[in-house]
């Protein structure tokens, strides 16, 4: 039996289903489990080295556990991906991010564009120039999940998501497909493939392709 085991961010923002914290997400059993301490500030805006350790501690145990493969709750996370998949026997996919390498002309929707840099792209086997936009600064979306607020507004929500990918295709019309970084995003998925006329990637879209290859 096919098991997905899912890193979790520290966090108390509401997840909905598409979120990768929602369990009804998936069309397969999953195991969650927490890092405790990894706040959004810390893995998002800091990219804190000293998160590694705890994340594959996590990681090691959910494979004892029956874990088949495994994957996370922050795409910023590919930074960890090389370590990860060292350290644990089965199948790591840190990040919607590691979709890139198979695009051919992509952009990258992210929570937060100053965040998101060239060592993060790399890490995920994607060219350094690959174009990015994020939420508005200070959004309420943005400050939900960096700010680990306990409302969202589902509403609002989409609207940013939209509002970001089609600031991206407006700046980089060459861009045939959308990969959202953010795993608060795919629930507005939909919406952003109609808003642009791209086909939008996603976490949820890369777990399922890749859960097919190993069956």
């Amino acid at each position: 039996m096919t098991v997905l085991g899912v890193l979790m961010l520290d966090t108390k923002f509401p997840r909905i289903r598409g979120d990768v914290g929602h369990p009804e997400s998936f069309n397969v059993s999953v195991r969650y489990a927490v890092v405790r301490g990894a706040s959004p500030q810390r893995v998002v805006r800091e990219g804190d080295p000293a998160l590694l350790q705890p994340f594959i501690d996590t990681a090691v145990a959910l494979a004892a556990q029956g874990a088949t493969a495994i994957t996370t709750s922050c795409g910023f996370l590919v930074l960890f991906q090389r370590e990860l998949q060292a350290a644990v026997p089965v199948p790591v996919w840190t990040s919607s991010l590691l979709k890139l390498r198979e695009l051919q002309r992509p952009g990258v929707v992210t929570v937060d564009a100053s965040a998101l840099g060239a060592e993060h792209l790399r890490s995920a086997g994607a060219s350094a120039s690959t174009p990015v936009e994020g939420l508005a600064p200070g959004c309420p979306l943005q400050r939900t999940l960096l700010e680990d607020l306990p409302t969202l507004d589902e509403v609002a929500a989409e609207a940013e998501v939209v509002a970001a990918a089609r600031r991206l295709v407006a700046r980089v019309p060459a861009i045939d497909s959308l990969v959202l970084e953010c795993t608060n995003m795919p629930p507005y998925a939909a919406a952003v493939a109609h808003a642009t006329g791209r086909p939008v990637h996603h976490l949820l879209t890369l777990v399922q392709e890749r859960l097919k290859d190993i069956a």
